[in-house]
């Protein structure tokens, strides 16, 4: 038995060392309410990236995607991106933005801390960059 809760907390911190690793590669905020008053101060939308250490699409999404060049530029320049683990930082960010879906991407108004445009699941690059425009455009109206 206590080889197993063993084994379990090992997975468990592995696992978030994975997600501090990806932010810290492509220069995420890790805590929801720093990212908010930076977001205040830059006056930049949030995109919030909510993800399990678990799934496979959000890691598939992380490494295809969010590592891409042209993503990680825009996600810099025009957002205040942070990427959260809805199981293991559950209670380090609004509930609301808790979808039953990962990987899930909330752009948030600073000052509303509403939701300006969601997107779900995984996307390829392309796509993607679409749906940054489109919640850059929604927050700049």
């Amino acid at each position: 038995m206590s080889f197993l809760i063993s084994l379990l907390l090992l997975f468990s911190l592995s696992s978030a060392a994975q997600i501090d690793e990806f932010a810290s590669e492509v220069n995420y905020s890790r805590d929801y309410n720093s990212a908010l008053k930076e977001a205040k101060a830059q006056n930049k939308p949030i995109m919030l990236v909510v993800v399990t250490f678990y799934c496979p699409w959000c890691k598939k999404f992380e490494r295809k995607t969010l590592k891409s060049s042209m993503i990680k530029e825009m996600a810099q320049k025009d957002f205040i991106p942070v990427i959260i683990d809805k199981l293991k930082d559950g209670g380090n960010y609004p509930k609301e933005f808790k979808s039953p879906l990962v990987p899930t991407v909330y752009f948030i108004d600073p000052k509303t801390q509403k939701p300006l445009y969601e997107s779900l699941g995984y996307m390829k690059k392309k796509p993607f960059l679409q749906e940054m425009n489109t919640a850059l455009n929604i927050y700049k109206k």
